[in-house]
């Protein structure tokens, strides 16, 4: 192993956590050091080369497949490595935030894979960022129970061959983890917290459960970050000894960006790479975030009226689809939000017909699995795939060849016959100032109206309501979405949720701070790259 970092970093302004030494320890904070010293600089290009081509886009209002990597695209002779055991059979995996409880169940839950999120699910309280890292180590040593204090129930891990492969989420490139800086008070990228803490202590752990190091890697816009990454995991290879092509990474395509450059993506990737998926509420709010000037053409809909079967977003799920299993890799599907009810059989039953549609769909478009959010979707999910998989673990061999996107289809938002609504509005609103709420009590999975939201979803609510102003959009009664507008429906629902819960329980939550930050980042002129960054100014602890 490599000599620690001669400048150690140091923990501020945290209150000391129960065990997080275990996690947080000399070794493993010198390699987060190495990795911080060796590749921040680089990740500080690619942040402003994301602007620069932002900038370019509001000039041009297109988009296209990039001339300079032609050659990547049409040599027809280069396929990522081949998947790990633990990878092979992807045809369900369920999502979640990395608490004890959520570890347990997902571990349990009968799906493939478990996304353990440090990301969009993930507030990132201190707390969180460092206990997250203790479950996931306690679950590899079996050294992980819980007992819920308010019902009395006991959870306890299956026998380690029924439980899910863990596929770990870090967070963004553009987040910054602010209790943890260098000797010049520089705070690490966040990204490098989670993968480097995760990596330095499983790695070796992982290999000899027969796993991996495996990962799915968001927000990526493009093939140069893609690069980084894969310079991040031969470097992390290298320095706790373990052999190189150890690392799977699953890539998130869910920047407009990264459509258009899946093919690089996986080349760039491709000792490292497991597969791409299609993640759909962070794709609707890169495109509101980059077509931001681009006129009525991109101007989105509702966001419950753009389903998986709209023009554009057929177009990028079935050249991901293409993309992968040309290159002998998986695709993944999106998410399937609902969560039960417990009280409402026919919302059960009405939901569960929508998310078996649109996983037989999935499956019968050729991927090789989908995501879900509950553990009582986890049977839906398996029955779509198995009616066409079988006995097989996936179905690279569909090598879709009738699929033909022009990269003016990515982005034909006007194909769309859906418009903008009075009650969409109120939606976006309800949801927004919802989940801001809960992120900042450290919430960052919340079930609203019986969905399963996330950082996504904040997203493109806020993003709307922006979009909605900021292009003069009418409503069928002719009346115009304005700030006042925006500030009404917020002052309203306000005053629903106070009523609804009373002024004690109000009073104890984040309401008005979550009111005042939707509708700071929805009316500003200056549109904020991500909700998340202002946010995290506001998120104790």
């Amino acid at each position: 192993m490599s000599a620690p970092a001669p400048s150690p970093l140091a923990i501020v302004d945290a209150e000391p956590l129960p065990r997080q030494d275990e996690v947080l320890s000399d070794v493993a904070l010198a390699f987060v050091a190495e990795l911080h010293r060796r590749f921040t600089p680089r990740r500080d290009e690619l942040l402003a080369r994301r602007a620069r081509r932002r900038a370019e886009i509001a000039r041009t209002s297109t988009l296209d497949f990039l001339p300079e990597t032609a050659a990547i695209r049409t040599d027809d002779s280069w396929k990522v490595a081949p998947a790990p055991a633990a990878l092979n059979d992807r045809r369900v995996e369920i999502t979640g935030p990395t608490d004890r409880k959520m570890t347990i169940n997902a571990l349990n839950s009968g799906a493939k894979v478990w996304l353990a999120d440090f990301e969009d699910a993930s507030a990132p309280t201190w707390e969180n960022v460092v206990l997250g890292q203790l479950n996931l180590i306690d679950a590899y040593t079996r050294n992980i129970d819980f007992t819920d204090p308010g019902s009395g129930k006991s959870y306890a891990l299956r026998p380690n061959e029924e439980l899910a492969t863990v596929v770990m989420r870090p967070r963004g490139w553009h987040l910054d983890e602010r209790h943890l800086v260098d000797a010049d008070g520089t705070q690490v990228p966040g990204a490098f917290v989670d993968f480097g803490l995760y990596f330095f202590h499983n790695a070796q752990r992982l290999l000899d459960l027969g796993k991996g190091p495996y990962f799915y890697l968001p927000k990526t816009e493009s093939h140069l970050e893609a690069r980084l990454w894969n310079d991040v995991f031969v470097f992390a290879q290298d320095y706790v000894g373990v052999p190189q092509g150890t690392v799977r990474a699953t890539v998130l395509i869910e920047t407009i960006t990264a459509a258009y450059e899946m093919e690089e993506i996986l080349y760039e990737l491709r000792d490292h790479a497991a597969g791409l998926n299609a993640g759909r509420w962070d794709y609707l709010f890169s495109i509101v975030k980059n077509f931001r000037d681009g006129g009525a053409k991109f101007v989105l809909p509702d966001r419950n009226a753009v389903t998986m079967t709209a023009p554009f977003m057929r177009a990028y799920t079935e050249l991901l689809v293409r993309t992968c299993h040309k290159r002998g890799a998986h695709a993944i599907g999106g998410m399937a939000a609902f969560i039960p009810s417990r009280r409402d059989a026919e919302v059960n039953k009405v939901a569960f017909e929508k998310v078996r549609a649109d996983k037989d769909r999935e499956a019968g478009d050729g991927f090789d699995g989908s995501w879900v959010a509950h553990p009582d979707l986890v049977p839906i999910c398996l029955e779509s795939f198995d009616k066409v998989l079988g006995d097989k673990p996936n179905q690279k061999d569909r090598l879709r060849e009738d699929v033909h996107v022009e990269a003016a289809d990515l982005i034909a938002v006007d194909s769309l016959d859906a418009k903008p609504t009075y009650a969409g509005l109120v939606n976006a609103v309800q949801v927004g100032i919802r989940y801001i709420e809960a992120w900042l009590r450290g919430l960052g999975a919340v079930a609203i109206f019986n969905l399963m939201e996330d950082a996504a979803t904040a997203e493109i609510s806020r993003s709307q309501i922006w979009q909605w102003i900021n292009a003069g959009v009418e409503f069928e009664n002719g009346e115009k979405v304005t700030p006042e507008l925006a500030r009404e429906v917020a002052a309203e629902e306000l005053e629903n949720i106070r009523k609804a819960i009373g002024d004690e329980a109000f009073a104890a939550g984040h309401w008005q701070q979550a009111h005042d930050l939707l509708l700071q980042v929805s009316l500003d002129e200056d549109y904020a790259d991500f909700l998340t960054l202002p946010a995290y100014q506001q998120l104790e602890g």
